[in-house]
C-alpha cells in the first residue's frame, strides 16, 4: 500500500513535502467517528542483512522471529479501530496484553501523535478475544510495537483527516486551509471546532475507503519524547485494577488443593462432605489436577483445601531432579562437528538451572459458565487460543465463550498460557456457579510454568589472530510452545529461511539466535529432551543462556589471543549498531578504570528484535561482600554499577524504554547470581518468593544507568526483553574477571539451598499471622 504522492493530494502533505507514507484506511459505520485501517506487507519489517565476511549471515539476521510474527499478523493487522467520541476523547481497544511493560502508553502516544490530540484525552483498553484476528492477537517476542506501530498510526491519521474534511464541508473551505492542534480544527479566519463537536457529523453510515497521509518523523511532538505512563498515577495510588481486583457479581473465591507432584491426578477424595460443611464453604469439586473449593473468602478456601484428605495418582516427572535432568541433557548434547585440525581450540560447557515464570501477581481468573455460554476474565497474551481451547473443554461453540483480557501484574511469559483461565472455567462448570479462582504463591512456583534447565557447549578454534570457527550446541529440557507460536510458525512455514523440517522449538531458536561476530564457520544448534515439566518461553526464551555462554567464550578468546575484551569485540563485530552501543558504553562506563582486587568490570553485547544493547557492569567479589549477611536471603557477589546502552530503532517513549531496560537488567542479574528452582522428586522445592531469590533491594546495583541511543530507524525495534541477555552475560564476564575463574553453572549460588522448603502437603501453607514480626 505504501507509495509516493504529490503534496497537492493530501492536506497534510503541503506542510510535509513529497514522498511521505500513504496508506489506506476505512471510515466505519458508527454513531460517532470510527476509523479502521487496512495495511499490507508494508506493516512487516523487511529483512535486514549486512555483508558478513568471513561469517555468512545466519537466519536470524535475515528474517527473525519478529518478522515471522509480523508476516503472520499482516492479513488482519488492519482490523484496528480508533474512535473519536462526542466528548472529544479518542479510544482504542488494542489487541495486545498489558502486563506492566508500558504498551498502553506507547499506543496512546501513537494515537495522540497522528490525531493531534493531548495524550490525556486518549483511552486505551485491552480488546476481548477476537477470533477474526487470527494470528494478530499474540503478545510475545517483544513484537507488539513492531507489529502495530503502522496500523495504529494509520487509523488515528485517518480519523484526523475525516474530522478536517467534515469541518471543511461545514465551513465551505478547502481542507488544505485547516489545521489541527490539541483536539481542535481551526481555520485562518479564526473559526474553530472541537473534535467532539464534529464526531457525529464525521461518522460514517457506510464503510468507505480513504487514502491517509502519515506524519513525517520530523513533525512528531509526542512520539519519540519521554512521557510518564498513562497509568502511573493509578498504579502508585492503588486505584489501578489488576486481575485480582476485578469483581463479577456472584463470583466467589475459589482455590485448589494440588498434588505433591507436577501434573498429578486425583484418585480419591475422602472427606468432601465434611469440608463442604466448613464455615463459608459452598462447593467442593474434583478437577483435572486437583480438588477445588469455593467459599466466601480466600482465607476460608485455604482452611478448606488444607483440610481435604486426598489420595493422589502419579505425576509426569515424579522421578526427576536437578541431577537426573542434567545427566539427560549431557547424554543428549549434539556433537561438535568442527575438528580442531592444526588450530588451537577452546571448549567450554555451561549449565543453567530451572527458573520460575511466576509473575508478581498470583495467577487468577474469573469464570462464569452456564449451560449455553461462558464468560472469562483473565490476563491472557493469546486470548484467541484460550477462547478456542476453553470452548472445547466446556463442550461449547467458540462463539459462545467470551474472553475478556484484563491487565496483569507481570507475566515473565506465564500469561502466554491460559491454564489458569481454563481451570477456572472447569471449576465453574462443575460447580454450576461463577468463581474467582486464585492460585497460591506455592501453586505458582510448584505447579506453574518454568524455564527449563539447559546446557550449552561451545567450541571455538583460532589461529594467527583470527577465529576460524565458532560452534554452540544448546541442549534443553523441552520448552512448551503450545500457546499459539506453534500455530504461527505453521502458518508461515513456507516463508521461513530455515533448512529442512525443524520442530517449533528449533525454528524459534534459529529465528532468535545469531552470533554478531566474524568468527568464521559459525553454527548454533538446539536439541531438546522431551521431559514433561510445565515449561514456557520465559523472558527472551533461549537468548540469556545462549548469549551468556557466547560472551564468556568471547572473553576467553580475547585472553588467549592477548587482547583486551573490548578491543577484541570491536575488532570482530560485524553489526554497526552493536559497535556503536559498545563504544558508548565504554565511554560512559569508563571501561578499564582502576579497581581494587576482587572487583572487576564486564561487558556483554546482544542484538535481537532488530535492536542492540551493550551492558557494562562492575562486580564486587571480595570476601567481605560475598559473605555479608541478609536475613532470609542469599547474598554472594554484588553488582555495584551497571550501564545499559540501547539502540531500539525508533524509541517511541525513551522513558518507557529506560524502564524496560532496568527491568531487563534485574532479570539478568537474578539469572546470573541468585534465582533458580531446585527440582527434587519431580517438583520444585521453592514454594514462595521468600524462597526464590529474584533480584532484591540488597543486591540490585546502587548505580544503574540507561543510555538511549539516537534513533537509527523510522520504526521501533523490539525492546521488552532485549536487555536480559547482555545483562546476564556482562555479569558473568565480570565475575570471571574478578575471581579469575570461569563460571560454568548458573545462577552462581544455585548450589546453596538457603531456606527450609515448605511441605508438599497440604499444597498451600497456612496464611501467615506474623506479618508485623517480619516487617523491617
Amino acid at each position: 500500500m505504501a507509495q509516493k504522492e504529490h503534496a497537492a493530494d493530501n492536506p497534510r502533505s503541503a506542510r510535509e513535502g513529497v514522498g511521505r507514507r500513504r496508506v489506506l484506511a476505512y471510515i466505519l459505520a458508527a454513531p460517532t467517528l470510527a476509523v479502521g485501517v487496512r495495511v499490507g506487507l508494508d506493516a512487516v519489517d523487511g529483512p535486514v542483512a549486512e555483508a558478513a565476511v568471513p561469517s555468512p549471515p545466519q537466519p536470524e539476521e535475515l528474517f527473525d522471529l519478529g518478522d515471522m510474527q509480523n508476516l503472520a499478523a499482516a492479513p488482519t493487522s488492519g482490523l484496528i479501530t480508533v474512535r473519536v467520541h462526542s466528548d472529544g476523547t479518542a479510544s482504542l481497544a488494542v489487541p495486545r496484553a498489558e502486563v506492566g511493560q508500558g504498551m498502553t502508553t506507547a499506543v496512546a502516544m501513537m494515537v495522540a501523535e497522528e490525531l493531534d490530540l493531548p495524550l490525556d484525552q486518549v483511552r486505551v483498553s485491552l480488546a476481548d478475544a477476537r477470533p477474526e484476528l487470527l494470528m494478530n492477537q499474540l503478545t510475545g517476542g517483544s513484537n507488539s510495537m513492531r507489529s502495530i506501530y503502522l496500523p495504529v498510526r494509520t487509523a488515528a491519521a485517518a480519523a484526523r483527516q475525516r474530522l478536517i474534511a467534515t469541518a471543511a464541508h461545514q465551513w465551505r473551505v478547502e481542507p488544505s486551509e485547516l489545521t489541527t492542534r490539541d483536539g481542535v480544527v481551526a481555520h485562518g479566519s479564526g473559526r474553530s471546532a472541537s473534535y467532539g463537536s464534529l464526531a457525529e457529523a464525521a461518522a460514517g453510515t457506510a464503510v468507505l475507503p480513504v487514502a491517509v497521509q502519515l506524519k513525517d518523523r520530523s513533525d512528531f511532538t509526542v512520539l519519540g519524547t519521554s512521557r510518564n505512563r498513562i497509568d502511573a498515577l493509578a498504579a502508585v495510588t492503588g486505584r489501578k485494577k489488576f486481575g485480582m481486583d476485578h469483581q463479577v457479581p456472584g463470583a466467589k473465591p475459589a482455590m485448589v488443593r494440588r498434588p505433591p507432584t507436577v501434573n498429578g491426578t486425583v484418585e480419591a477424595v475422602h472427606n468432601a462432605d465434611a469440608v463442604r460443611r466448613m464455615p463459608g464453604i459452598t462447593d467442593v469439586a474434583t478437577i483435572r489436577h486437583g480438588v477445588a473449593v469455593r467459599g466466601e473468602t480466600f482465607g476460608q478456601c485455604i482452611d478448606a483445601l488444607r483440610a481435604l484428605e486426598v489420595t493422589w495418582g502419579p505425576g509426569t516427572v515424579d522421578g526427576e531432579s536437578d541431577g537426573t535432568v542434567l545427566r539427560r541433557l549431557k547424554s543428549a548434547a549434539l556433537p561438535m562437528v568442527v575438528p580442531p585440525l592444526l588450530t588451537k581450540k577452546i571448549d567450554a560447557e555451561f549449565t543453567f538451572a530451572f527458573a520460575s515464570n511466576s509473575p508478581l501477581e498470583p495467577d487468577n481468573a474469573i469464570a462464569d459458565v452456564r449451560a449455553d455460554r461462558a464468560e472469562i476474565w483473565a490476563s491472557l497474551k493469546v486470548p484467541i487460543v484460550a477462547q478456542r481451547e476453553i470452548a472445547n473443554r466446556l463442550g461449547l461453540p467458540q462463539k459462545a465463550v467470551t474472553v475478556h483480557v484484563v491487565e496483569g501484574g507481570g507475566s515473565f511469559g506465564r500469561h502466554l498460557f491460559h491454564d489458569v483461565a481454563a481451570e477456572a472455567a472447569e471449576i465453574s462448570q462443575k460447580m454450576g456457579k461463577p468463581v474467582k479462582l486464585s492460585w497460591s504463591r506455592t501453586d505458582n512456583f510448584r505447579q506453574g510454568r518454568t524455564h527449563p534447565m539447559c546446557l550449552s557447549r561451545v567450541r571455538a578454534t583460532y589461529a594467527l589472530g583470527q577465529v576460524l570457527s565458532y560452534g554452540q550446541r544448546h541442549t534443553s529440557a523441552q520448552t512448551d510452545f503450545g500457546h499459539g507460536l506453534g500455530e504461527m510458525i505453521t502458518s508461515t512455514a513456507a516463508k521461513l529461511p530455515v533448512v529442512g523440517n525443524p520442530t517449533f522449538a528449533e525454528t524459534i531458536f534459529q529465528l532468535t539466535q545469531s552470533t554478531p561476530y566474524d568468527f568464521g564457520v559459525t553454527t548454533q544448534l538446539l536439541n531438546e529432551v522431551p521431559l514433561k515439566f510445565n515449561t514456557g518461553s520465559m523472558r527472551n526464551i533461549y537468548s540469556p543462556n545462549v548469549a551468556c555462554a557466547r560472551e564468556l567464550m568471547v572473553d576467553q578468546l580475547a585472553d588467549r589471543m592477548g587482547k583486551d575484551p573490548v578491543a577484541f569485540r570491536r575488532e570482530f563485530l560485524k553489526d554497526r549498531r552493536l559497535r556503536a552501543v559498545l563504544d558508548k558504553a565504554v565511554e560512559v562506563g569508563e571501561w578499564g578504570r582502576s579497581l581494587p582486587a576482587g572487583v572487576a568490570q564486564g561487558i556483554g553485547l546482544h542484538a535481537e528484535y532488530r535492536g542492540a544493547v551493550a551492558t557494562l557492569v562492575e562486580i564486587d567479589c571480595r570476601p567481605e561482600t560475598v559473605n555479608r549477611k541478609v536475613r532470609d536471603g542469599v547474598t554472594g557477589p554484588r553488582v555495584t554499577k551497571a550501564l545499559m546502552v540501547v539502540d531500539a530503532g525508533f524509541p517511541i517513549n525513551p522513558r518507557g524504554l529506560e524502564a524496560q531496560m532496568m527491568g531487563c537488567f534485574n532479570d539478568g542479574l537474578a539469572l546470573a547470581l541468585t534465582s533458580s528452582l531446585h527440582i527434587k522428586d519431580g517438583i520444585p522445592l521453592e514454594g514462595s518468593w521468600d524462597n526464590y531469590f529474584y533480584t532484591r533491594q540488597w543486591n540490585t546495583p546502587p548505580d544503574l544507568r540507561v543510555v538511549v541511543m539516537p534513533s537509527t530507524s523510522d520504526k521501533p525495534s523490539g525492546a521488552g526483553e532485549l536487555g536480559v541477555a547482555p545483562a546476564f552475560a556482562a555479569i558473568a564476564c565480570a565475575y570471571a574477571r574478578a575471581t579469575g575463574r570461569l563460571p560454568t553453572s548458573f545462577p552462581i549460588n544455585h548450589g546453596t539451598l538457603a531456606f527450609e522448603p515448605l511441605p508438599l502437603e497440604p499444597s498451600t501453607p497456612q496464611s501467615p499471622t506474623d506479618g508485623l514480626d517480619r516487617a523491617f
